[in-house]
């Protein structure tokens, strides 16, 4: 027989009162310990910063708090990557990543916890250090999360791998662990997820696209060579500055002219080096390019773009053959574009909106091309589904006025975006824990 649909309800609310208070109970278990632990915790990573494949004491405190919550740690994974896993039972496994390093910018927010930090980056050269981005946020979160999901742990089953993840500023940390084992030495996920705050978002409101989160991105050199001389007598030689200011102009017509207008692409040059004094024409000048893009198709345009306006650009001022210029793709520090599992996120997305407090979870622009190496966990080739969302972070008046990410005026208000953050982690996760 059937149990009277009443009787079932009966049953739930003598176990969590009522649905609405039962999410409430884990709102206001997070507000706790944002007063008690998290605030704190906070404050201590933002003031205490640390570079690329330099975050050795932020590893160290990260799996100190993850060891004391009951996971088992495994440090030094992709060089300061740590990993933490909890086996609950038979079910899927979930990973959830905050990537955890700062950026070489000196701070002038003036807050009373700003950064005064200084490092020698992997290079050995000192640089100030910032928060910049928002790391600070994502790793306090995470600790965040642990503790929730540990404390509910007898409402889920499954396999938890907590992951904080180096160097996502020079994308680089996602595949050192990945190359490390992660997917061998560690329980393979079924699915990813992670967060990013965001400045330039209304705050604490949550943002899922049901695709592109994130678009690829490929650093690019181009070395540009010409014959050194006198600059009273430029007829005697090849300027490569002239050349180089060519290149910069020539390049946007690449998107301009080659790409689908409704199809995203973007080269922006970030640093031109080249001559030693006013009137010596140098033999050498080194660009540095950023190129984005949002599928395969469009990056290999754009790159092969870049190569033969560079080619033609030379051609056009006389440069020799033997002295083209050089279009070097960094393998290090590119990464393709960070796609969601559509139907993941439409899962995800309508959990968050049956969870959360009513109006959370919002539609708002991409806004531009980031980049982010969390592509690599959701490579195709892998089979992981997974999803990245955004929440607001800003603490201004306006979202228009907030300082853009890597700027030294950049500055989250912590609290809605980390207990936020926590709540729909923990939601998210073991909605997915539980999905057949």
């Amino acid at each position: 027989m059937k149990t009277p649909h009443c009787i079932t309800l009966s049953f739930i609310v003598l176990l969590f009162g009522n649905v609405s208070s039962f999410a409430e109970t884990l709102r206001e278990a997070v507000g706790r310990d944002y007063q008690e632990n998290l605030r704190d915790l906070f404050i201590h990573f933002h003031q205490n910063p640390e570079l690329s494949f330099r975050e050795l004491e932020t590893a160290k405190r990260m799996a100190s708090e993850l060891r004391a919550l009951g996971y088992e740690v495994t440090e030094g994974v992709g060089q300061t990557g740590v990993v933490a896993v909890f086996k609950n039972g038979d079910g899927p496994t979930v990973m959830i990543r905050a990537d955890m390093d700062g950026l070489p910018v000196r701070e002038k927010t003036e807050l009373p916890y700003a950064s005064k930090k200084r490092q020698n980056d992997r290079y050995g050269v000192e640089q100030h250090v910032m928060h910049a981005c928002g790391h600070d946020v994502h790793i306090t979160a995470l600790v965040g999360t642990a503790r929730q999901l540990m404390n509910r742990k007898d409402t889920w089953s499954g396999t938890l791998v907590l992951i904080c993840q180096p160097a996502e500023e020079i994308v680089g940390g996602a595949k050192a662990m990945l190359e490390d084992g992660l997917y061998t030495r560690f329980p393979k996920p079924d699915y990813a997820l992670a967060l990013h705050v965001a400045s330039g978002i209304p705050l604490g409101k949550i943002v899922i696209y049901p695709e592109t989160a994130y678009s690829g991105a490929d650093t690019v050199d181009i070395i540009v060579h010409g014959i050194a001389g006198h600059g009273a007598s430029p007829h005697r030689s090849i300027d490569p500055v002239l050349v180089a200011s060519q290149i910069v102009v020539s390049l946007q017509s690449i998107v301009s002219r080659t790409l689908n207008p409704l199809e995203p692409g973007v080269i922006t040059v970030g640093a031109i080096h080249g001559g030693t004094k006013h009137n010596i024409i140098s033999d050498r000048v080194e660009m540095q390019l950023t190129v984005r893009s949002d599928n395969f198709e469009t990056r290999e345009i754009l790159l092969e773009g870049i190569e033969r306006v560079s080619e033609g650009v030379g051609r056009s001022l006389g440069v020799p053959e033997n002295l083209l210029p050089e279009v070097i793709v960094s393998e290090s520090e590119s990464t393709p574009p960070t796609i969601n599992d559509e139907a993941t996120a439409t899962f995800v997305r309508g959990t968050l909106e049956k969870s959360l407090e009513k109006g959370t979870v919002i539609d708002w622009p991409r806004g531009g091309m980031g980049a982010e190496d969390f592509a690599y966990f959701v490579h195709p080739d892998h089979g992981v589904k997974g999803v990245y969302f955004r929440i607001g972070g800003t603490a201004t008046d306006s979202t228009e006025d907030a300082p853009p990410h890597h700027s030294p005026l950049f500055e989250i208000k912590p609290e809605p975006p980390i207990k936020t953050g926590v709540e729909a982690m923990v939601v998210a996760a073991e909605a997915l824990l539980k999905r057949n």
